[in-house]
């Protein structure tokens, strides 16, 4: 908007929305390149599996380390693959790629990466939602019933304030966080 005060627009935390897709996948990859690119505080991936992030952005284990070298905070919440819950899933999804292997994908590659500076904790409370902070921006996708992540709505979100969208969103978070358990040493 030009002139907000003349119609009456005050930003807040109700603004928070930058864009909507109807799809994950549909957020350009140039999108998610450019939030982790500019993170400088925190990244956080709380999503079940976060199995696309290895498929869809290069380097990522150098990139994850560079990062958290610097001083970012590297985080990544993931289901556990042992749990009854991934179980569920895996029999509602009934696809060949099971929850579990994701999981277990995205585990190795972070047993990859050299030193302890990147985090990784399961939690089984955020199986219909994920979670993608990168310093006051988000992108969060909502998980309808049977389908996959991929086909799943995608919000992104930027921090105007407190109370919003975003600090909703990131409270979730950090509670699910506190509760995760440890990886396990040969996970």
């Amino acid at each position: 908007m030009l002139w907000p005060k003349i119609r009456g627009f005050v930003p807040g935390p109700d603004r928070e929305i930058v864009a909507t897709y109807p799809y994950r996948n549909a957020c350009p990859t140039a999108v998610w390149s450019r939030l982790f690119d500019g993170a400088k505080r925190e990244i956080t991936y709380a999503g079940y599996t976060n199995y696309f992030i290895w498929q869809e952005q290069p380097r990522m284990p150098e990139r994850l380390a560079a990062k958290a070298a610097v001083g970012c905070t590297v985080r990544f919440l993931v289901g556990d693959p042992e749990s009854e819950v991934t179980r569920r899933r895996e029999q509602i999804e009934a696809v060949p790629l099971t929850v579990s292997t994701r999981i277990q994908i995205t585990l190795d590659a972070l047993s990859r990466i050299e030193g302890d500076d990147v985090k990784a904790r399961l939690s089984d409370g955020h199986i219909a939602l994920s979670v993608f902070r990168f310093d006051d921006e988000m992108l969060v996708t909502p998980h309808l019933a049977n389908l996959l992540g991929h086909d799943s709505p995608l919000l992104h979100l930027r921090r105007r304030g407190s109370g919003g969208l975003f600090d909703r969103f990131a409270e979730h978070v950090e509670a699910l966080w506190s509760e995760a358990r440890p990886v396990p040493a040969t996970a």
